[in-house]
């Protein structure tokens, strides 16, 4: 797999929307270490130990402050740019800001996704997308069963709904406009739960975690038996990186929708992830705190990975143990430097590259 990740994007221009935010500062790493020229468009860092900012990635990539939102700006840059390849990461990513902002929710990741798309059908340097949705894209049934790529979309709460709705975006306008051989590759993709360093998003369990066991104080979860399929960030960003290359080097014979998920001993519930955390740590403690009047959440959502699996050569690499190892490894930075803290992102990647025998 690295080998293929070099041919492909070693001196390209790759252009990614949400580059300050958690994954998209961690594919830029990625994609640096790869040698690739990197280009992110996206709202400035919310936190001054935001991934993007400890590591600084300021300095080593062509950053543009911008929204996706804005057609016309994007559009500029991308045509200014000419990546070859876009990943679009860039949305509002959490369930419980969407109850307290679902207009901004609705046009962040609905018209945000449609400008990324409409752009790209009018520079000609694009040969790949791929489009980041979520696994809540699912409507989700509550069934024992993971939820598969051919499963009917949906979503209660504005987030999933907003997410499902991205899908069905993307799907048309790959069917109305990509659909030939000069076109661009458009795939779009559905990882689950992630976590890793850098990341201090409110109401997301990991974050949550590490500012409670800093300061000392237990950590409060909402939902300690909901499951969701837990995997560390280079997971789900090695499948986008393997799909990529496939798209460049095939076309659309990997078009379409995937799944990105981890091996079914990773798909744990929240009090098994808080445990696992506090024992990783070293200290700490939890409580339960699940109001009556709270904001309706998925109990169980799991991903059905077999198609990645069989047509991508793509698999899992880091079990439950090493998914919690890794990501409290690279939350406790504070004494080291925005060099170190790079470099250490990248000791990850290199070791999780080993680890998968690529």
């Amino acid at each position: 797999m690295p080998q293929i990740f070099k041919n492909v994007f070693r001196g390209q221009t790759v252009l990614i929307t949400g580059d300050t935010g958690f994954k998209g500062s961690w594919l830029a790493i990625w994609l640096l270490n790869l040698g690739a020229n990197v280009v992110g468009y996206s709202l400035p860092p919310k936190n001054a130990k935001d991934n993007y900012e400890i590591c600084g990635l300021s300095r080593r990539i062509a950053h543009v402050n911008g929204d996706v939102r804005d057609f016309d700006h994007f559009h500029s840059v991308l045509s200014s740019h000419k990546p070859s390849i876009v990943f679009h990461l860039a949305a509002q990513a959490l369930v419980l800001d969407s109850y307290e902002e679902p207009l901004s929710t609705y046009s962040t990741n609905l018209m945000g996704t449609a400008n990324v798309l409409e752009a790209i059908r009018h520079v000609p340097s694009v040969k790949v997308a791929v489009i980041v949705t979520s696994d809540k894209c699912y409507e989700n049934r509550e069934w024992v069963y993971p939820y598969r790529e051919t499963d009917p979309l949906g979503g209660d709460d504005p987030y999933s709904a907003s997410k499902a709705a991205s899908e069905i975006i993307t799907r048309s306008y790959s069917k109305s406009f990509f659909n030939g051989c000069d076109k661009a590759s458009i795939a779009s993709v559905r990882a689950g739960n992630v976590i890793g360093g850098g990341d201090w998003a409110n109401n997301r369990i990991l974050p949550d975690c590490v500012r409670a066991l800093e300061s000392e104080t237990p950590i409060v979860i909402r939902n300690p038996e909901a499951v969701r399929p837990w995997q560390h960030v280079l997971e789900p960003l090695s499948g986008y990186l393997r799909l990529a290359s496939l798209l460049y080097t095939n076309g659309t014979e990997f078009s379409g929708a995937w799944n990105f998920g981890p091996s079914r001993q990773n798909v744990v519930t929240v009090k098994q992830l808080v445990e696992a955390i506090i024992k990783q740590w070293g200290a700490g403690s939890y409580v339960v705190n699940s109001s009556p009047d709270g904001h309706k959440e998925a109990g169980r959502l799991t991903l059905d990975i077999s198609k990645a699996i069989n047509k991508l050569g793509w698999k899992p690499v880091l079990d439950f143990a090493q998914n919690i190892q890794f990501a409290i490894e690279e939350y406790k930075t504070d004494k080291l430097s925005d060099e170190e803290i790079f470099d250490q992102r990248v000791q990850h990647i290199e070791q999780y590259t080993k680890l998968g025998e690529f």
